[in-house]
C-alpha cells in the first residue's frame, strides 16, 4: 500500500513537473512559432497554433535589414569577456573571504549584495558622462567593464559559498607540502571548485547575454549586441510581431543551445557540495 501511495505520488510530481516546465518554456515556444508567421496571422484571433501558412520570410527580412553576425559577434565578445573578467577578480577575492575572513568580511559580503539592491537608472546619468568623458560609449570595452562590475557581487556570493564547502584540512595539507598562495589557487582550490566554477560562469554568461539596460543605454551600433538587435524592431509605426519574434529567436537560440547542453553542470554546480 505504501509502496503504491509512493508511486502515485512520483507520477503525481512528474506530470506537475512537466506541466510547470511547460508553461515556462510556452512563451518562448509561441515567440519560435510567431516568427514563421506572416504578420496578418501573427495579430489573427483567434490565434492559430500550429495550423497557418508557415513562411521564412521574417528570417530573410531580418537578415537583409540587420547584420546579425555583427551584433552575434558582439554578444559573444560582451558576454564572454565580462565572465572571463569576473571570474579573475571573483576567485581570490571569495577564496581570501572563505579561508581568510576578517571582523569585515560578513558586511563587506552584504554590501555587495546591496549594490545589486539599486536599480540601474539611479546611476545611469552619472555612468553616461564618465563615459561619454572617456570615450567609452558604444564600444565593447565599455560595456565588458559594466557588465563585469553588474554581475560580479552575484559571481563573488557564488563562489564564496562554494568555497565555504571545501575543508581547510585540504588547504592546510597544501601549505604544508610547501604550496605558495597562488600554487594553492591554480592546483588545489580550482580542480576541487571546477562544477562551482562552471555554473558561476554559465550563470553570469547567461545574465550578461541577456542585458538589455545598459546595452541599450551604452551602445548604438558599433558595439551593440543582439539585445539592441532585437529593439530596433520596435518603430514609431508599430510593433512587427511576427519579424520581431524572429529576430527574437536569432538572438536567444545561441544561449538556449548552450543551456540545453550545460543543463547538467549547472544544476549540479547549483546544488552539490564541492566535496562528494
Amino acid at each position: 500500500m505504501a509502496r503504491m501511495a509512493t508511486r502515485q505520488r512520483v507520477v503525481i510530481s512528474t506530470i506537475g513537473a512537466w506541466l510547470f516546465g511547460f508553461l515556462i518554456f510556452f512563451p518562448i515556444l509561441w515567440m519560435g512559432l510567431t516568427s514563421f508567421k506572416t504578420e496578418l496571422e501573427a495579430f489573427a484571433i483567434p490565434p492559430s497554433f500550429l495550423f497557418f501558412h508557415w513562411t521564412t520570410e521574417n528570417y530573410a527580412t531580418v537578415q537583409e535589414r540587420s547584420d546579425y553576425l555583427h551584433h552575434a559577434m558582439n554578444s559573444i565578445i560582451i558576454a564572454g569577456g565580462s565572465t572571463l573578467i569576473a571570474l579573475l577578480i571573483a576567485i581570490p577575492a571569495a577564496w581570501s573571504m572563505a579561508f581568510s575572513p576578517t571582523k569585515r568580511t560578513k558586511d563587506i559580503l552584504l554590501w555587495m549584495l546591496s549594490t545589486k539592491m539599486m536599480p540601474p537608472v539611479g546611476v545611469l546619468v552619472p555612468i553616461y558622462l564618465i563615459y561619454k568623458s572617456f570615450g567609452l560609449l558604444d564600444s565593447r570595452a565599455g560595456l565588458v567593464f559594466i557588465l563585469c562590475l553588474g554581475n560580479l557581487p552575484i559571481v563573488i556570493w557564488m563562489l564564496f559559498t562554494y568555497f565555504k564547502e571545501i575543508p581547510r584540512d585540504i588547504l592546510e595539507a597544501a601549505r604544508m607540502d610547501g604550496a605558495t598562495i597562488g600554487r594553492e589557487l591554480v592546483y588545489v582550490l580550482t580542480p576541487m571548485a571546477i562544477p562551482g566554477l562552471a555554473s558561476t560562469m554559465l550563470l553570469n554568461l547567461i545574465l550578461a547575454w541577456n542585458e538589455a539596460f545598459w546595452t541599450l543605454n551604452l551602445s548604438t551600433s558599433n558595439a551593440a549586441p543582439l539585445t539592441t538587435f532585437i529593439a530596433s524592431y520596435s518603430s514609431p509605426e508599430g510593433l512587427f510581431w511576427a519579424k520581431l519574434s524572429a529576430a527574437s529567436t536569432l538572438a536567444i537560440a545561441p544561449i538556449l543551445v548552450l543551456g540545453w547542453f550545460s543543463q547538467k553542470q549547472l544544476v549540479r554546480g547549483l546544488t552539490f557540495g564541492a566535496v562528494k
